[in-house]
């Protein structure tokens, strides 16, 4: 497998414990941490700038996957690298890992605003900030970490006043009026509850009326096709999210396209149906025997 190793950013651990460049056990844990925070960035920016895509392109995973080769010295320094494969045309190859550069740049932005004690970027979703807030938790009073990108002067600085300055932002569970639109894969006709599944990895559970029952079932028979817009009240999670629905005010259908699907629409089926019954048997006489067979000669006049 040929390759190369593109180093992406440095964390440097300063404090007592990592003199000599020894890097304590416990701060495992934030390299851990740190990933999570960048994998999870990674999806969210993809996401908002692919409003139309349901799925994460082939391989997401492994480009924001990031690896730890050495520990340098100057406390411990930790640079982190991603492993970028040699495509099969090279003038295609991106240099740079885009997804995990743009994730990167706005941690660094983060972490730059809390240490200032400063808004946060409005391109931060409210749900990742649990997932920043706990980046430094093993640290101790005299202990921080800080993140270094290329191109930028001054490191981003994570300790525990930041933390703090962080935590504030982070939302306690509560219920609010909001909307979720994914596929039904899961149903149950009997507890009258089903789940609507916003990716491969998030689902939200709801329970359905007996007026609702075939917007559902219509709904996960055709799960392939279309999806489902719920809207209504819901608990959501410290981290944003909606877990379920505790009062459902309406379930749409949507198919791809996004358009509004009328369940209560005849089948095109029963449409054609309608159709050719219309037709007198006049005119199918009319119809050469052979259409079947020399449809374009018989419409553009081309050879039999």
């Amino acid at each position: 497998m040929s390759g190369k190793w593109h180093e992406v950013a440095r964390l440097r651990f300063a404090g007592d414990r990592f003199h000599g460049h020894a890097l304590d056990l416990t701060a495992i844990t934030e390299l851990s941490q740190f990933q999570a925070i960048v994998a999870e960035t990674a999806k969210a920016l993809w996401r908002a700038a692919n409003p139309e895509r349901e799925r994460l392109p082939p391989h997401f995973g492994e480009r924001t996957r990031l690896c730890l080769r050495e520990i340098q010295a100057g406390s411990a320094v930790t640079p982190l690298e991603v492993w970028i494969e040699d495509p099969e045309q090279p003038e295609f190859w991106e240099q740079e890992p885009r997804e995990v550069v743009e994730a990167i740049d706005l941690a660094y932005k983060v972490f730059s605003s809390a240490e200032r004690e400063q808004p946060l970027p409005e391109a931060l979703p409210k749900e990742l900030v649990p997932e920043y807030a706990r980046l430094g938790k093993s640290l101790g009073p005299k202990e921080d970490v800080e993140l270094r990108l290329a191109g930028k002067r001054r490191p981003a600085r994570i300790t525990q006043a930041s933390r703090e300055h962080l935590s504030r932002f982070v939302e306690g569970p509560h219920t609010t009026t909001t909307e979720v639109t994914g596929h039904v894969l899961q149903a149950d006709v009997r507890q009258r509850r089903f789940k609507v599944w916003k990716d491969e990895d998030t689902s939200v559970s709801a329970a359905f009326t007996e007026d609702q029952e075939d917007l559902v079932t219509t709904a996960l028979k055709e799960h392939r096709a279309v999806r489902v817009r719920v809207r209504g009240r819901a608990d959501i999670s410290s981290k944003g999210t909606p877990i379920r629905f505790t009062d459902v005010e309406c379930i749409e259908i949507l198919p791809s396209d996004g358009t509004l699907f009328d369940a209560s629409a005849p089948a095109i089926e029963d449409e054609i149906a309608r159709i050719w019954a219309d037709v007198p048997d006049s005119e199918w006489k009319k119809l050469p025997t052979d259409l079947s067979d020399n449809l374009d000669h018989h419409l553009y006049g081309t050879p039999e």
